[in-house]
């Protein structure tokens, strides 16, 4: 049940990962996670399918936790509302028709143009399912691939990937898979006409460079924390450099290799997340450089009057130690090296900070729960914040846990799932 649904936009400020979280956007699981089978998974970019009616338990104790603490928005609200006025409408579908999969549109066929006024046609809230869930091909066979003249957008409960605050602008990523790529096309509806605020694109400056929302982590007003793996590349991140280069006087952006598998590596929220000012979560390996880890670099990006020097880091703690955080790793996993490798796969180090020392993940990751109680977070459950029997407010650092078993399979955790958009 949602608790608020806010009809005005709020304005759109992210400067740290830990500042107090005044809006979040998210998106409810909706049937395109239903519109995957063992086939076709792999391409969706899941490694299973998902039992919908469990995601569904395990997403509302989530979005209900950052109900009891935010204003939320949600992605489908937004949509319907605006696709209200006809000329968003208008080149929002033929945006998602023709530019999908990197098609120009002098190459469209008739079908096409058929297709966009079949869609155009449909009213706001049946538009707005359409764009998220797919449209089915009424001329599909049973058997083949092509069920979807429109395909659904499997990964979009993942609001952090597409789309990110970066201070007072928005970044909007540039897709390494083309099966999402229709999701920044959302997000730069959403953000130019529902919130209206600037936005960069990286493919807009290289068409080779790539970035992801799981990647960029806002660490202060000076600092970026950016992972370089197989979703956000060398060309990306160069992109924000020479972006910042012209725009700041001093600037700084720490780099952290990530090794290309397996697929619970694909960001650095994987490995790390902020905890509060002071804590983080971290992957041991990723520190040590051991094991998957061995050979990956960390680099410090500076940025002085224009320009731009690069320098070597120990590890990404370290870097933030040598420009001056006083900051300390929780270990994801615990001390057991096996267990660390269990807990990573479920985004056992994935956390979403809604404050200093407040934040959100999975009761599944038990050993790092145990690590964060250790380190002095209280350990509060997601049904008794829900019920109201339980106030975030009254504790100075906590922990909210939430049960998942489907969620996690899907790829991401908390920190995935959520896009902020304004801190203190």
């Amino acid at each position: 049940m949602k608790i608020n649904k806010p009809l005005k936009p709020c304005e759109v400020n992210v400067s740290s990962e830990f500042g107090r979280l005044r809006a979040v956007m998210l998106h409810r699981p909706g049937v395109e996670i239903e519109r995957m089978t063992p086939l076709n998974a792999n391409h969706a970019l899941y490694s299973d399918i998902l039992d919908k009616k469990i995601v569904d338990t395990e997403y509302s104790r989530f979005c209900g936790v950052l109900e009891r603490w935010t204003n939320v928005y949600y992605v489908e609200d937004i949509l319907e509302e605006l696709l209200k006025d006809e000329e968003i409408k208008r080149h929002l579908v033929n945006e998602s028709v023709f530019h999908f999969g990197m098609r120009p549109i002098k190459q469209a066929g008739n079908s096409d143009y058929q297709f966009v006024d079949r869609l155009i046609e449909m009213d706001n809230v049946e538009l707005a399912k359409v764009l998220i869930e797919g449209y089915e091909n009424p001329k599909w066979d049973g058997k083949s691939d092509d069920r979807y003249l429109l395909e659904p957008l499997y990964n979009l409960f993942f609001t952090r990937d597409a789309s990110s605050t970066v201070y007072n602008r928005v970044l909007l990523n540039s897709m390494s898979f083309d099966v999402r790529e229709r999701e920044p096309l959302i997000y730069d509806t959403i953000f130019r006409h529902f919130f209206k605020v600037d936005t960069l694109n990286a493919m807009q400056w290289n068409s080779n460079a790539r970035t992801e929302g799981g990647d960029v982590h806002i660490a202060a007003p000076d600092l970026l924390c950016i992972g370089e793996g197989i979703r956000t590349n060398a060309k990306g991140i160069e992109y924000l450099a020479q972006q910042f280069a012209k725009e700041r006087e001093h600037f700084n952006i720490l780099v952290q290799e990530l090794p290309h598998e397996p697929e619970s590596f694909i960001h650095l929220d994987m490995v790390f997340t902020f905890l509060g000012k002071h804590q983080c979560m971290a992957f041991e390996p990723m520190l040590k450089k051991e094991g998957i880890f061995a050979g990956k670099e960390t680099t410090l990006i500076s940025i002085n009057h224009g320009k731009i020097s690069y320098c070597p880091m120990d590890n990404i703690v370290k870097g933030l130690n040598s420009l001056g955080w006083d900051i300390e790793p929780v270990i994801g996993g615990g001390s057991d090296a096996w267990t660390q490798m269990r807990e990573q796969w479920h985004s056992g180090c994935n956390f979403f900070s809604m404050g200093d020392g407040k934040v959100i993940g999975y009761k599944r990751n038990t050993h790092t729960i145990e690590a964060l109680d250790k380190a002095g977070f209280a350990v509060l459950d997601a049904d008794d914040i829900v019920s109201g029997k339980v106030d975030m407010n009254n504790y100075e650092k906590f922990v909210a846990t939430f049960a998942a078993s489907e969620l996690p399979r899907g790829g991401g955790g908390a920190r995935c799932m959520t896009m902020p958009i304004l801190r203190d």
